[in-house]
């Protein structure tokens, strides 16, 4: 058994008290002591969160069996990378990851033994709180949860002393729980992230084994990164579809559809309201609500319209895609810097838009996309306009 105050070493099999007594007089022990903390119990747990879900659905009565239960409620998974490698940068927003688990229709689980009581709740909630139908149109939903990662850097990676004219280095790693309801033509996302930014992020480690592993330089200046800060961001966005071909009972042909947004964001990370519009045009257009990089509620796993529809009506489809997103900016932590501690900041931009243009591909099940996104400037004195590349995977397992 390890001791207190014993080295740090891979197997912890030896004690210096020389070490440990100019570690425990150090003015960093507590931060130490606290980073270990996180590392030793809030990350596993953040890990077992976002496993539980799947492994939930395996729950079933005595006369069923697990896997009849995980085809029976077939879940949707999605992998989406950022990276401005991708353009041949490597500054500003410059990696970020989300993996996602999507439900089923959140309808059909409030009588199902082999789901756990929790998930049958929340089916009978939904059930409560929303019409089978308004009008003629059927109201369908489901929950989401994700995990991701996101990191920032100024442009000049070899300084280890502050920049101050350029960007803090920032990290943030979040879990996200999120509540889709639709129809045929519109789909409501309602978002909450919790995560932390700064060291216990742990964004320079993730860079740092990206770049060692592809024989890039490293950034030297992490030491300068914002502080540690618990974020929460609340996020609304709704979203409206338009068959322009009038395809909306049969998407197997050639469709060209327009689905604009509008939401707002609320909270230490991000407080803005948003707008925009996307574009989409090709052979069968799959019954979701667009393909976009990471943004809060900007996931396309949304249900389906109605019990026994299919995503994608052709096994072989394909489509591209533009979209255009304004913000109002109130707040943003990756340059406003640490909420309530004094920390490095820049002059943000009141008014940022993202334009994106991409292409997907569906087979059978499964979809990829991959996006560029070109960004206005975020803060003053920032020396070019930020842009990178998305690829996203998607589909049960």
């Amino acid at each position: 058994m390890c001791r207190r105050f014993s080295t740090i070493c891979r197997h912890c099999l030896t004690y210096e008290p020389s070490r440990a007594l100019r570690v425990e007089n150090s003015t960093d022990y507590s931060q130490t002591r606290l980073n270990d903390d996180m590392n030793r119990y809030v990350l596993p747990i953040l890990i077992a969160v976002t496993v539980l879900p799947p492994m939930a659905l395996a729950r079933c009565a005595e006369n069923d069996s697990a896997f009849s239960a995980i085809n029976k409620y077939e879940g949707t998974y999605k992998v989406t990378l950022d990276n401005d490698l991708f353009t041949k940068r490597d500054q500003d927003y410059t990696n970020g990851v989300k993996f996602a688990w999507s439900s089923p229709n959140l309808r059909s689980f409030q009588d199902d033994p082999c789901l756990p009581p929790w998930l049958q709740q929340l089916g009978r909630v939904f059930d409560s709180i929303y019409p089978i139908r308004i009008g003629k149109e059927e109201i369908e939903g489901n929950v989401t949860v994700t995990l991701g990662q996101a990191m920032y850097t100024p442009r000049d990676r070899v300084p280890s002393t502050l920049v101050v004219n350029d960007r803090p280095y920032a990290g943030w790693t979040y879990l996200g729980f999120g509540y889709n309801t639709r129809s045929s033509y519109r789909l409501d996302s309602y978002e909450i992230n919790l995560g932390v930014v700064g060291p216990w992020a742990h964004a320079k480690e993730t860079q740092d084994f990206v770049h060692r592993v592809r024989g890039i330089e490293k950034f030297n200046g992490w030491s300068n990164q914002l502080g540690n800060e618990f974020g929460a961001q609340i996020v609304f966005e709704r979203k409206y579809r338009s068959d322009l071909f009038d395809r909306a009972a049969d998407r197997r042909g050639f469709g060209l559809d327009a689905i604009p947004h509008f939401g707002a964001s609320l909270g230490n990370v991000a407080t803005y309201a948003n707008l925009g519009i996307e574009v989409r045009g090709g052979w069968g257009l799959p019954d979701d609500f667009g393909t976009s990089p990471i943004r809060p509620a900007g996931d396309n796993s949304a249900p389906r319209a109605s019990q026994g529809a299919l995503q994608f009506a052709r096994e072989l489809g394909a489509h591209v895609f533009v979209s255009l997103d304004g913000r109002a900016v109130a707040r943003n932590i990756f340059l406003d810097g640490n909420t309530i501690r004094d920390s490095h900041s820049v002059r943000k931009e009141r008014w940022v838009a993202d334009l994106a243009a991409g292409v997907a591909v569906n087979v059978r099940k499964y979809k990829i996309a991959f996006v560029r996104v070109y960004r206005t400037r975020e803060f003053d004195d920032q020396r070019s306009s930020p842009r990178y590349g998305s690829i996203t995977l998607s589909g049960p397992l």
